[in-house]
Formats: structure tokens, sequence, C-alpha cells
């Protein structure tokens, strides 16, 4: 029996967390954690740095940095002035190749999808629009394909889900643009993802810095970040997660 919450029927999803990535399965899956691990892949891919997701900073995340030659991002806190971290504004004054970015809730999706068969691909409000394009148009050239956006979310203190409404304005921006392009349908879910986008778009940025999430990275001292984070369509670039590693599509 199918279950009810994969979305089934429908050929355009949306759900939250790495439970609803689990759950509502797709061939193209939109991962969007605004604040701020996607941004921060594209900030990194705009710049010409491939970004291999993990999904602890720890130890194990040193070696596995180490094997593939790269940069390990740090904690915001342990940064400095001239460190690099999940901190979209470090990304963009970075002078690396290849960066390993741990976070708990972006990167740990995309790695638990990297061996799905799915393509994943990291989307924030700064290149929404781009990935929307890309999508419908292989959406047009194999009606067979189906995609979902998954919202990361945050956590609370005990663990649980945050619906981080900043997560639910990206994909909404993705998801209305495919449905701008003719893509679907679109599941009950996704519509109201879309709807959401839009009801708020011509108030960005400056809800993005007012909503929890970018009151948060603000009271710690990010507001730059946030403000990264609000430059809504401004990457045309679209970062595909291939063989483990962010890379721009060619």
């Amino acid at each position: 029996m199918t279950s009810p919450y994969a979305q089934d029927g429908y050929r355009v999803a949306f759900d939250w967390s790495p439970i609803g990535a689990a759950e509502v399965r797709g061939d193209l899956v939109a991962v969007v954690d605004v604040l701020s691990f996607t941004t921060a892949v594209t900030v990194a891919v705009d710049a010409g740095i491939e970004v291999l997701p993990y999904r602890w900073r720890d130890d194990s995340a040193r070696t596995f940095a180490e094997q593939h030659e790269a940069a390990l991002a740090v904690g915001r806190g342990q940064a400095g002035d001239d460190g690099i971290s999940l901190s979209p504004v470090t990304i963009r004054r970075a002078r690396v190749r290849r960066l390993v970015l741990p976070s708990p809730n972006g990167s740990t999706i995309c790695q638990q999808l990297s061996d799905s068969g799915s393509t994943v691909l990291a989307v924030s409000l700064r290149n929404a629009a781009a990935a929307a394009a890309w999508v419908a148009t292989k959406l047009a050239e194999d009606p067979s394909l189906t995609v979902v956006a998954i919202a990361a979310g945050e956590r609370w203190k005990d663990g649980s889900l945050r619906p981080a409404v900043e997560d639910l304005w990206g994909a909404g921006a993705f998801l209305a643009a495919l449905a701008d392009s003719g893509a679907g349908p679109l599941s009950p879910e996704a519509r109201a993802a879309a709807a959401a986008y839009r009801d708020v778009a011509g108030e960005l940025p400056t809800l993005l810095h007012d909503c929890a999430g970018g009151r948060e990275l603000t009271q710690y001292g990010f507001p730059e970040d946030v403000a990264i984070a609000a430059e809504v369509n401004s990457s045309r670039l679209v970062s595909i997660l291939q063989g483990g590693v962010f890379k721009p599509v060619e």
C-alpha cells in the first residue's frame, strides 16, 4: 500500500527535514536551507569552490576533509577574521578550491540523499529561479521525472523539528517558479509552499531579517549572512551534487 505521506500522483511535491526526504521521493530533489547551508553552497559555487556536504563537525569531518584535500568549515564562532565557516560571508572571501561544509540540517539531508539515485540540487533564495528553470527543462525532456523540494528546517533544543519560515519561502520560490513554467501538477503541500512565497515576495529581504531565523543570526552577530541569503535570484548557477560534491551544472 502506498504511504499517504508520499504525495503519490503529483509530479511536484514538498516536505520537511530528513524524515520528509526519506518519505517523499523524487528523481530531482531540491534541498533548501536558507540560513545557511544552501545559501553557503550557492555562494561557494559562484566563487568556483566545490562543496562537500558532511553531517558532523567532529574529528571524522577533519579526516574526511584531509582525504579529499579540502578545507574544513568550522563553527561560526570559531572562524575568527580569516577562517571559513557556514557563514556565507567567510566563504565569499575564502581562497580555497574545495570545502567540506558540515551542517546538522541541510548538509545532513544532502548526504542522506547522495546515494539514493536522485539528482540533488542546493536551492536557496539566491538561485531559486535558475534551479527551477533547469528542472523545468528536465521535466519537459522526460515526462516520467518527478521533483521534490525539501525544506531543511531547524531544531528545537529537544531535537524536534522547528519549521523555519525562511526555508518555506526558499522552497516556495523554487516551486512557484516551476508552477509558472507550467510544470505540475503540484501536490497540496507544494501549492501551499508556493503560495507562502508569493505572499511575501514583494517584502523580501525585510521579512527575512525579521523572521525568527533572521533575528537569531543577527543577535549572534551575523546580520551580513542574512543579507546575503536575501539576494533573491542573484545567482544564475545551478548547484548539483555530483559524486558527493556540489558543482555548477554544465
